[in-house]
């Protein structure tokens, strides 16, 4: 913990306990939590002190934590447990919100607000919603005041009820189908949370304001969207016509800090000596194919293997909405743009692949390869492009490759089946399969190496899997990452690089 940290937390716990005194010497109050945030109240008024929303709701639990500490067993309110999260508290936000806002609404002076920096503007709506729940004789207690203040600001400033999922670090996923259900994944769990939006109007105002952020648009004309957040997270947008029963939205978080394969091998998603592997792969220069299901880890994967990449050379990576963070200095980010109202101005990840070889690439990165753009992408590995990198939804290594092979069928491009094979073989040398397994975890069950051509089918060497072994509801999935104790095929450019040495040390194996 650092130094500010540490003195936020001693100040706050000095301050608790002043004001936990100052409400356990008057009368014994019906609700302890109204009289706590009086409390807070007092000392920010009459000592001076300026506590942020998230100081103020963080002394309250402090503040609530000594009253019950202090009180017989029969004492401890069970109004505090009534204020928790749930549908049910949800609602009551919703109903005190749709009372309060349309005064909060008179009162505030938008041409001001704009003025006011984020924390100026919090502190002016909660004035604002302070007085119109006076004003109104709300029946409201000191928590509801707090949630109330920090629902009405989110609607108003941010993306309502998605502000404090956004918040939630543990969270990966935010999906909402409707006014009513909000699920998240966390820890690779789908849980269905107790936050709700007023109605399905509601939820169409958040998407509105998400895309427009991203300039983009969405309505009956333009029903389907794919945008990102300013943090760089995956958004991905439905209306009706096109859903049925309202309008989805679908948020792929992505973490702040950089993730690193030794970060994976701690989550349990590779072995130590699959990670060491993995570094050796992306010094080499091998082109590699991440293969694996929706929400598998592919992206979160390939961030991490790309900082293998030396920091000196050129990378080019390419995307439907950018998701990538690559750490090196030498990064030309290039995003797809989907075609106007009017059905112009679409500019494919293909497109955007034909450009990329024009501007001196050491290595292309696409995000993921979907379609036609496999034929540039074959291309530019066979041409000088080595150590290039993408993502591909396939179940199996096998299933990668057919995919691949479909792609290029469906390119309107005629090559033969032997060629197309061919080229397969030569342009790619590793798919790395990894798949998110019945207990939440991801984890890499394959890393397959191509090693050439028997009869019309494309041969592939597995150097590591993952077995399973049993499933339990305690310890989840039971397995162990294996090596199969083959030398690949690309022993003889570990020479030409002067890594062999370091290969056979990581894969155990003797000259």
């Amino acid at each position: 913990m650092t130094s500010v940290a540490l003195k936020l937390e001693t100040n706050l716990a000095l301050q608790a306990e002043r004001v936990a005194s100052r409400v356990a010497g008057t009368p014994e109050p019906a609700d302890p939590v109204h009289a706590a945030s009086e409390g807070i109240d007092w000392l920010m008024r009459q000592e001076g002190v300026a506590l942020s929303l998230s100081e103020q709701r963080q002394l309250l639990d402090l503040v609530l934590g000594l009253l019950e500490s202090s009180a017989p067993a029969s004492a401890v309110p069970a109004g505090r447990a009534a204020a928790a999260g749930g549908s049910t508290r949800s609602s009551r936000l919703i109903e005190l919100s749709q009372t309060v806002t349309p005064a909060v609404l008179e009162a505030l002076d938008f041409g001001a607000l704009a003025a006011m920096d984020a924390r100026e503007q919090r502190e002016e709506i909660r004035r604002i919603v302070r007085a119109a729940s006076v004003e109104q004789r709300l029946e409201i207690n000191g928590r509801e005041l707090v949630d109330l203040i920090d629902y009405i600001a989110d609607d108003l400033l941010g993306y309502g009820p998605l502000e404090s999922l956004l918040a939630d670090d543990s969270i990966a996923e935010i999906m909402v189908n409707g006014a009513e259900e909000v699920y998240v994944e966390r820890l690779g769990k789908i849980e269905l949370t107790g936050l709700r939006f007023r109605d399905n109007a509601h939820v169409l105002n958040v998407a509105v304001r998400i895309v427009s952020e991203a300039g983009r648009r969405i309505d009956e004309t333009q029903p389907l969207v794919d945008a990102r957040l300013k943090d760089g997270s995956r958004v991905n947008v439905i209306v009706p016509p096109l859903a049925i029963d309202g309008p989805a939205i679908t948020i792929r978080k992505f973490p702040e800090e950089e993730i690193t394969l030794r970060d994976l091998v701690r989550r349990g998603t590779l072995s130590m000596q699959m990670a060491s592997f993995l570094e050796l792969v992306g010094k080499l220069r091998l082109n590699v194919v991440i293969s694996g299901g929706t929400g598998a880890g592919k992206t979160t994967l390939l961030n991490a293997l790309s900082q293998a990449i030396p920091r000196t050379e050129r990378i080019i990576t390419i995307e439907d909405a950018a998701e990538l963070r690559l750490q090196q200095p030498h990064v030309v980010r290039l995003e797809t743009r989907p075609p106007s109202i009017e059905g112009k101005g679409e500019v494919t990840v293909r497109t955007l692949l034909r450009n990329a070889l024009r501007m001196r690439p050491d290595r292309i990165i696409i995000g993921e390869v979907r379609s036609e753009e496999i034929i540039e992408l074959l291309q530019a590995m066979n041409t000088g492009h080595d150590g290039s990198m993408s993502t591909l939804h396939a179940n199996t290594p096998r299933e990668a490759l057919t995919r691949m092979e479909n792609m290029v069928a469906m390119s309107g491009v005629q090559l033969s089946t032997d060629f197309v094979r061919g080229q397969l073989k030569d342009a790619i040398q590793l798919i790395v399969q990894i798949a998110r397994m019945q207990d939440g975890v991801r984890r890499v069950t394959s890393i397959s190496e191509l090693v050439g051509l028997e009869g019309d089918s494309v041969t592939m060497q597995e150097l590591f899997a993952y077995r399973q072994e049993t499933v339990s509801e305690t310890k989840g999935v039971v397995g162990r990452f294996t090596f199969a104790g083959a030398r690949p095929a690309f022993t003889r450019r570990a020479q030409e690089y002067g890594l062999v040495e370091a290969l056979e040390q990581v894969l155990g194996m003797g000259a």
